[in-house]
């Protein structure tokens, strides 16, 4: 997105922000953006994952590699610079080394994400929030991804944040190993972030360290498992509730 000026005409920095931040959403990358640089996570067979039952779909033979893009060299491009130079140098201001606390910097589609190790996620998260050449004020909520083949890292939870001030925005991810599913909670930053950790922690089993009230937000409180991790069977399960069963398909009672 350009904007006119009072002459109409568009400025060097204008269109270096709308390089920087018009990114083709709803469009796949094309070959190069999937090879250079992309850490493959894995190998997906056929189109939903689905295993030992007859595809009919015709994308059962479908072979493509799970991979996530690689960390991106400096220049950024558009505001991006100016976020990360303008973080480096709050945290240094607070103790912390941009290095240490980032485990890597990625633009991809139009759009920054800062991967940031667990045990910085709220440093970094109040510097974002506080610094008044970030002023991130705004957390849209969290959103949580499961990838099973990330040995050490298969849980993810992403924070989008949104500068009201300077109208920018930016995500926040960060990861932890499914044998240790702890994430510092963002509440006391982002208090907005209340009732999308209770869903995370429901769906995926991230345990929020420090949220207030950290239980099941949609499933039973009895509810085993997390119904939204790739590895939570699909169907034909027993689904249990407080003093009620219901089995399933192939075990129910048939009327004809």
């Amino acid at each position: 997105m350009t904007f006119d000026s009072a002459d109409n005409t568009t400025t060097a920095h204008d269109e270096t922000d709308a390089a920087a931040t018009a990114g083709a959403e709803a469009t796949l990358p094309s070959e190069d953006d999937q090879q250079a640089g992309a850490e493959v996570i894995g190998v997906r067979h056929g189109m939903f994952g689905v295993t030992g039952s007859g595809d009919t779909s015709g994308y059962g033979g479908l072979v493509r590699p799970v991979s996530l893009p690689g960390s991106t060299p400096t220049p950024y491009g558009g505001y991006f610079d100016e976020v990360v130079d303008a973080l480096r140098t709050a945290l240094g201001a607070a103790g912390t080394r941009l290095e240490t606390a980032l485990e890597k910097i990625v633009v991809f589609r139009g759009e920054l994400t800062l991967h940031v190790h667990r045990e910085h996620l709220v440093v970094v998260a109040q510097v974002l929030r506080d610094h008044p050449a970030l002023r991130f004020e705004l957390s849209l909520g969290v959103s949580g991804v499961h990838y099973p083949d990330d040995a050490g890292r298969e849980l993810h939870a992403v924070y989008p944040l949104m500068s009201i001030t300077h109208n920018r925005r930016l995500r926040v991810e960060v990861s932890t190993p499914d044998t240790d599913p702890h994430i510092p909670s963002l509440y006391g930053v982002y208090p907005t972030t209340d009732w999308h950790e209770r869903e995370t922690y429901d769906f995926f089993g991230i345990i929020f360290d420090g949220h207030p009230s950290l239980t099941r937000i949609l499933m039973p409180d009895d509810w085993r498992g997390h119904p939204q991790r790739k590895d939570y069977p699909l169907g034909g399960i027993p689904v249990e509730y407080k003093g009620a069963r219901i089995p399933p398909p192939d075990e129910r009672r048939a009327y004809n």
